[in-house]
């Protein structure tokens, strides 16, 4: 079931190949470019008409906002115990991001002070998906950094079903985690609506949140116009693993990402050939007993991988070279092997701790960079939702000391202007 790429032999890290979408089915950034054009343009009456054409629900603009009430119904209409996991979660996530923050900081002497102030954003949009399931931790993993940062306005956008309604544990996750501002507004529509404003939804500074490629796209269109976290792509899991791992976990790990659909990488890298086999062999059984067994055989037949590796040192550079969004360590040694890892959106030490649980409540954010983007990019924290502000405060014995090299700077660049803004002033009496 994994398709097996043998790189024993290789002195460079082994390329594991991701899937790509199948050409065909049209051009989906002139049909979103469409979308947002018009959603800029017509405001609500394109919302409207594209939440009908899309999500076959027939609003007005003033049920676009969900109401408070619903809000508050909707945790009395789940089950309690998950209020339960999402106040955990929230309360988990929170401790890690109160670890998160930006320090401001002010070098002085006599003459001057430079340094950087630290400002959260104003307001901030949160799409949720919907559609084939509904994603209540999503609302919490972007709010509670968001709300740590101090975040002025959180928008959610979350796509309505038939009746204009949105799933019930996502209302709730929204109630738990203290947003108030909902929208039943999904796509490409959303995102336009959140970036550019309509005479319902007030325009955001920032969206963040994962969703499909329409969203996605929509996100690369508008950002610029506003700032984006990341162009989220298929899940991906990478785990190393040696001769001792069981097969029976590693199995179940990548069930469990190949369960998001497709176009997703689900990879083991060992050293151990015996591993491999065991591992096929239970994936056979547990995709057996899944519930939808024939979309996870298809993930994996279309993204399950098994790499051989000479040693440790080669399955991590392997790693590396992959940037995984998820990286699972399943051997001996681990905790010290984490020295060497340098591209992953998350990692996972040890048998007792799977991606799942950081999905959840591990306590970290399970927003994360895929596709590679590991490699220069980090998960959604606070960091996401602040900006720095640089302070330069001279007296005029320090401006005296650097004029001579913006003089320099300024004859080499032909801006001569630059030198004349500081001649001036140290020409002056005052």
């Amino acid at each position: 079931m994994l398709e097996l790429i043998d790189g024993r032999n290789q002195q460079t890290p082994v390329h594991i190949p991701r899937p790509r979408p199948m050409a065909g089915g049209g051009d989906p950034d002139a049909a979103v470019r469409e979308i947002v054009d018009d959603v800029r343009l017509r405001g609500d009456e394109a919302v409207l008409h594209y939440t009908e054409v899309f999500d076959r629900a027939r609003l007005t603009a003033d049920q676009l906002l969900v109401g408070a009430d619903e809000l508050a119904a909707a945790v009395k209409l789940v089950p309690r115990e998950l209020i339960d996991a999402l106040e955990v979660m929230a309360a988990r996530l929170r401790r890690t991001c109160e670890h998160q923050f930006e320090t401001e900081w002010r070098e002085e002497s006599p003459d001057e002070s430079i340094g950087e102030l630290v400002r959260p954003l104003r307001r901030v949009g949160i799409y949720v998906p919907g559609g084939r399931a509904a994603y209540p931790s999503s609302v919490v993993m972007a709010a509670v950094p968001a709300q740590v940062a101090g975040v002025e306005g959180l928008a959610i956008a979350s796509p309505p079903g038939p009746g204009g309604e949105i799933a019930e544990p996502v209302l709730a996750a929204c109630a738990v985690a203290g947003v108030t501002e909902v929208y039943r507004i999904g796509g490409a529509q959303a995102i336009a609506a959140l970036a550019y404003g309509t005479a319902s939804v007030r325009p955001v500074d920032k969206i963040v949140g994962p969703g499909n490629i329409f969203v996605t796209r929509a996100k690369r269109m508008v950002h610029g116009w506003v700032g984006i976290d990341s162009e989220a792509g298929p899940t991906e899991i990478a785990i190393v693993a040696d001769e001792n791992a069981s097969a029976p976990v590693v199995a179940a790990d990548l069930i469990a990402q190949a369960e998001h659909g497709p176009l997703g990488t689900h990879v083991l890298i060992t050293w151990a050939p015996g591993l491999v086999d065991e591992v096929n062999v239970e994936l056979q059984k547990a995709v057996q007993i899944h519930e939808h067994p024939e979309d996870v055989e298809n993930a994996l037949i279309e993204g399950g991988r098994a790499v051989l590796v000479r040693d440790l040192d080669h399955a991590l550079a392997t790693a590396n070279a992959f940037a995984p969004e998820h990286l699972e360590l399943l051997f001996e040694g681990a905790r010290a092997a984490l020295e060497s890892v340098r591209n992953a959106g998350a990692v996972f030490v040890g048998p007792y701790s799977p991606v799942s649980v950081g999905d959840y409540v591990a306590g970290t954010d399970h927003v994360l960079p895929s596709s590679g983007t590991a490699r220069w990019a980090s998960g959604l924290s606070v960091r996401d939702f602040i900006k720095t502000i640089y302070v330069c405060d001279l007296e005029r014995p320090a401006l005296e000391r650097l004029a001579p090299h913006v003089d320099a700077l300024a004859e080499a660049e032909g801006l001569k202007a630059h030198a004349r803004a500081v001649s001036l002033r140290l020409d002056s009496e005052g």
